[in-house]
């Protein structure tokens, strides 16, 4: 008798016909990436997948940020014979002290003497001849007891919720714009969620913001990797882009060129590391640079898609989601990123795309956007 970890994956996976086992190969090779360092071993019983190891609350702390994985139950091992099953099951409900239960029980072993329902009623019958006062409820139990009947059998009630979503690595590339906002973590885990790559690009205009600023950004990444695995970090000096914006521009429309800027660096990088799209945690309406006009305008130099997964999500939802993943208090550390300084007192809402070209022409921007990469560093986690 052992302790082990059922992992319960995303139904999701189930539907991917000829390429569900390329899904399942991706979801076991992040499992082993995250477990690095902790000795543990894989058991597959009849399409079931459990996980042992001596240290059971860091496994399951690790492995319930996998993207693709819906929920943990711990469950004990025994040998498939009635005695053993029924007594494992006395134990649990003992141990959760339940006033009502239910057994529910799935025999995937055809070869085992009774049928689902017979086991179900004679482990029932176990319990409630050795616990006084306890019911039998189909309907709304406090304990649901669960019995899995395979080459072992296994017995389980406490689940474990993980974060479901897409094996990591399975749905393409994206570029994160990472500012060291609460949105752009959060719009980049949402992604990963689906199974799209991460590589995140920061815009950092030394002096004027600290390295203090920088240090948040790279800590911001290092969270987002607790859910990937690894993570690459593109720091692009801004700097000169932007006094060359404020030396040749209309200072009210700083913060559009800026952000045009910051797409073409973006999808500048991407075509350089193959990476398929650029994803920014914009949200429409939510500042000056995010009404439709302006995110029209933004997108006009992109190259390639360019995903918004908070578009239509309120702020209070996003910083919901930041606290759950953990950005949310290294977000409001008081650093300021090249989006809050040089910010104009009264930025165009409604920004005109030929007009915006045309202020545009006093600029060289392939020599700017090529010099700020050729300048910037790399992180890689």
């Amino acid at each position: 008798m052992r302790k082990l970890i059922l992992i319960k994956y995303a139904s999701e996976i189930f539907l991917k016909g000829l390429n569900r086992g390329k899904f399942e190969r991706k979801l076991q090779d992040n499992i082993k990436k995250v477990l690095q360092g902790i000795p543990y071993e894989m058991v597959h019983d009849q399409g079931r997948w459990f996980l042992y190891s001596e240290d059971i609350e860091s496994l399951t702390n690790k492995v319930k940020k996998v993207f693709g994985i819906t929920e943990l139950c711990v469950v004990t091992e025994v040998e498939a014979t009635m005695e053993a099953i029924a007594n494992q099951a006395l134990e649990e409900v003992k141990e959760g002290n339940y006033k009502t239960f239910k057994i529910e029980t799935n025999r995937a072993n055809k070869k085992f003497p009774m049928n689902s329902m017979e086991v179900s009623r004679e482990i029932g019958g176990h319990v409630l001849k050795n616990i006084e006062d306890i019911k039998v409820d189909i309907h709304n139990p406090e304990g649901l007891i669960n019995v899995e009947i395979r080459e072992r059998a296994y017995v389980y009630s406490k689940k474990i919720k993980a974060i479901g979503g897409l094996p990591y690595g399975t749905n393409g590339s994206t570029m994160l714009m990472l500012s060291g906002g609460i949105d752009s973590p959060v719009a980049g885990y949402l992604m990963a969620r689906r199974g799209v790559k991460l590589n995140c690009v920061y815009y950092h205009s030394h002096p004027y913001t600290s390295e203090r600023a920088k240090e948040k950004v790279k800590d911001l990444a290092k969270i987002l990797k607790e859910y990937t695995g690894h993570m690459n970090l593109f720091v692009v000096p801004f700097t000169d882009i932007q006094m060359q914006i404020i030396d040749k521009c209309r200072e009210d429309e700083l913060t559009i060129i800026m952000r045009r800027f910051m797409m073409r660096v973006a999808c500048k990088l991407a075509e350089k590391f193959d990476i398929h799209s650029v994803t920014t945690g914009e949200s429409v309406g939510q500042v000056a640079s995010q009404t439709m006009e302006g995110l029209v305008v933004s997108n006009d130099t992109a190259d390639r898609p360019v995903f918004r997964p908070l578009i239509a999500t309120d702020k209070t939802d996003i910083m919901d989601i930041a606290r759950e993943i953990g950005t949310y208090e290294t977000s409001i550390l008081p650093y300021e990123d090249c989006c809050t300084i040089f910010v104009p007192k009264h930025p165009k809402t409604k920004p005109v795309l030929k007009h915006i070209i045309e202020e545009e022409k006093a600029l060289d921007i392939d020599k700017l956007v090529d010099e700020a990469i050729e300048n910037m560093e790399v992180y890689r986690e």
